[in-house]
């Protein structure tokens, strides 16, 4: 029991080095080779914080342990409402710009309202829920829309003051700081060993997660759930924490709301592209968490002038840990 879970710490671990380093080689390349920073903002960093997700859900739906793809996407969307902006508004209220509003959240909503309704096959079709193929390929053309809009707002439409401009130069400059002497060799190499180590870390997370359900007694989703998901969140987790104690909450808030748009339209969308997910026993109850998580946070960020107040996150930090206890004691009834 101890070594399972010992050694998904490993491939946990070995998933967040390897999307760091990847993110920090890519963007060294992309520098070198002249790229804007605000197309490498809105590409390979966007992309390459979302990595330790994606391998392991491409990963777990390429094995056919398609509990794991399921739990590690609505156990990390759950994680990044409760945990993540719980922690970050209870250390410091979080500010949150008009464009996060107006741009972000509504497609948030849409996300989690059209992954709920795809999951909906018993009551819409007669047959049991699944993400199949053409859901994936739903939600990943809802991803491409996304995308283009934002991607035009940003580039044509927004001021210097976008806060996706502002994060972008923000977080390029952490991550791959303009230097005459950066090399496309080392910085390629370095992006090859980032992806290598997420597919290892991928791969061990996967079996691992999957001997510990074993070892507990307990179903692959709650695992997926629970330490998978918080696991693969940690650079979201960091990110946020850090971006608090600069004072720079809107960061936290949008790299929360932009991850769970990625994990629902791109991740989802590519993992049961790969292979249909069926929705696991329980599962319908894991995305109505998420869908009331979601609808709350609404009300949250357009009172108190836009503020994400510590009572805000101490309440979100509440619903989560209830939510962890709800799973808990099914497990526990053997439910």
């Amino acid at each position: 029991m101890l070594v399972p879970l010992l050694l998904l710490i490993l491939g946990l671990v070995m998933l967040i080095v390897g999307g760091d380093l990847l993110v920090r080689g890519a963007s060294t390349m992309a520098r070198v080779l002249g790229v804007s920073e605000l197309v490498v903002g809105l590409t390979v960093v966007a992309f390459g914080t979302s990595a330790p997700e994606l391998a392991v859900n491409v990963l777990a739906a390429w094995e056919d342990k398609g509990d794991i793809s399921f739990g590690n996407i609505v156990g990390s969307n759950i994680a990044n409402i409760g945990l993540i902006l719980g922690i970050a508004a209870l250390i410091r209220p979080l500010q949150i710009r008009s464009q996060v509003i107006r741009r972000e959240l509504p497609m948030k909503l849409l996300a989690t309202i059209a992954v709920c309704v795809m999951a909906a096959d018993e009551w819409l079709r007669g047959s049991g829920g699944a993400f199949d193929r053409s859901d994936g390929l739903i939600m990943l053309l809802l991803f491409c829309v996304f995308l283009y809009y934002t991607a035009a707002e940003v580039l044509y439409k927004s001021s210097p003051e976008d806060s996706i401009r502002t994060e972008s130069a923000e977080v390029l400059e952490y991550v791959a700081p303009e230097s005459k002497d950066g090399s496309l060799v080392v910085s390629a190499a370095m992006a090859i060993v980032g992806l290598g180590l997420l597919i290892g870390g991928g791969q061990v997370t996967v079996e691992q997660a999957t001997n510990l359900a074993l070892s507990f007694g307990v179903p692959q989703v709650v695992v997926g759930l629970t330490l998978v998901a918080v696991g693969t969140s940690l650079p979201e987790l960091v990110t946020s924490v850090v971006a608090v104690y600069r004072g720079q909450s809107d960061i936290a808030v949008g790299n929360v709301i932009g991850s769970n748009i990625f994990n629902l339209l791109l991740i989802m969308g590519v993992s049961s592209a790969v292979r249909p997910i069926p929705v696991p026993d329980g599962g319908w109850f894991d995305l109505i968490w998420l869908g009331a998580l979601s609808l709350i946070l609404v009300p949250m960020v357009l009172t108190a002038n836009q503020r994400l107040i510590r009572r805000e996150g101490l309440i979100l930090l509440l619903a989560y840990a209830a939510y962890i206890s709800w799973r808990v004691l099914l497990v526990l009834n053997g439910s």
